[in-house]
């Protein structure tokens, strides 16, 4: 159940994307022929207006077939419903201002980025009814409000460092830190268990937690090569608390969480990408259509802000991946406008095509790759 509501959160993630191209196409008269959930084969479809709506088997994402966004001379051959013959009506619309092709290249602009817009919008409000409802926050954080009931936390954990090794995870709530001659009172901040650990470089450590009410202990020996100029246990603690606020802050600290995910998850897909081209990528971190259906079953299994807080994040890298200029996606194609922009003239249609067919085969090579990576994990999930 949890993984068909996950799926359905997809499907309105890619609902936002697509009819962000929809809307701001009817907005400037352009004709929209199609509106597509998922890729064909057809499941069903049915005919609104002049436009037909579809349902497809391939949940690879979604489309809309703008009239004339291929070129006047293809738009102009067949209906784009029935495949037959356009008739008089139909081909003096593949002449007139309805046409994709007819539109200045700002228009065309607007219509390709309002996707990437409309998933950036969406996020924002997701994160925005998230702080309505209470995120966890550091108590020291970018942004306004006061964070409440603060505890110090685990927020992440080295690989292969001794706390690793010692079991505790991202989330646990530290509540006692003690060695063979000393102990750490108990309510101590991040600040001061981070000097506990400092002055006790040469002892084991044992640390208390809880996690999500269950009191896990863990023992824990500083380390040389972890970090340079000193021995650590490879454990990063912050002071988290919950963050709700009214509707008014939550739109700003919204806007705020959002503009740093943006930037942190662009970072991170340029530092992908580079290690392709220099051939030192790890695929086996990318998540597939089968690991982000697990992660976010997993996420509806935890609870409302979890659920919240993750769609947010896909959200926001569909719009960052639609944006690289590869072709077969929006950033592609509007690389294509710019520079029919700068040329005057438009790309052949022959080498639009072979780009486009490239830059597909291209993502599903990666989309099979990280899929291929997902079902281990499933399988070994030590692995």
């Amino acid at each position: 159940m949890t993984i068909l509501i996950f799926i359905l959160i997809l499907v309105c993630l890619i609902l936002a994307h697509e009819f962000g191209h929809f809307i701001v196409a009817k907005a400037f008269k352009i004709r929209v022929d199609e509106f597509g959930i998922f890729f064909p084969p057809r499941i069903a479809a049915f005919k609104w207006g002049e436009t037909e709506y579809s349902l497809n088997w391939l949940p690879f994402g979604g489309f809309v077939r703008i009239f004339g966004e291929d070129g006047e001379a293809e738009s102009a051959q067949k209906n784009p419903s029935s495949g037959a013959p356009l008739t008089a009506k139909d081909f003096s619309a593949s002449t007139d201002t309805r046409s994709f092709a007819k539109k200045n290249r700002w228009i065309q602009a607007a219509v390709i980025v309002a996707g990437i817009v409309f998933n950036l919008v969406l996020a924002w409000l997701l994160l925005t009814a998230g702080y309505m409802y209470g995120i966890q926050t550091p108590v020291q954080h970018e942004g306004v409000g006061v964070v409440q009931n603060a505890q110090t936390t685990i927020v992440s954990v080295l690989p292969g460092s001794p706390v690793d090794k010692a079991g505790l995870m991202s989330g646990d709530i530290v509540t006692s830190v003690i060695t063979g001659t000393s102990q750490l009172e108990s309510g101590a901040d991040a600040e001061q268990i981070r000097d506990f650990i400092g002055a006790h470089q040469d002892e084991t450590i044992g640390f208390t937690v809880d996690r999500s009410g269950e009191t896990i202990q863990a023992l824990a020996r500083p380390v040389d090569g972890l970090v340079e100029g000193k021995k650590v246990v490879g454990v990063e603690l912050d002071d988290v608390g919950i963050l709700k606020l009214p509707i008014h802050l939550a739109l700003v600290q919204g806007a705020v969480l959002g503009k740093n995910i943006t930037i942190q998850t662009a970072q991170g897909l340029v530092g992908f990408f580079s290690t392709i081209v220099r051939g030192q990528a790890n695929f086996s971190q990318v998540s597939g259509p089968i690991g982000i259906t697990s992660i976010g079953s997993d996420a509806v299994k935890a609870g409302f802000i979890e659920t919240i807080v993750l769609t947010a994040l896909i959200s926001i890298n569909l719009a960052i991946l639609n944006l690289l200029p590869i072709p077969g996606l929006d950033g592609g194609r509007l690389f294509f406008i710019i520079i029919e922009g700068i040329t005057k003239r438009p790309i052949s249609k022959k080498i639009a095509y072979g780009f486009t067919l490239v830059g597909f085969g291209l993502l599903i090579l990666l989309m099979l790759v990280a899929s291929y990576h997902d079902v281990v994990r499933l399988v070994h999930p030590t692995i």
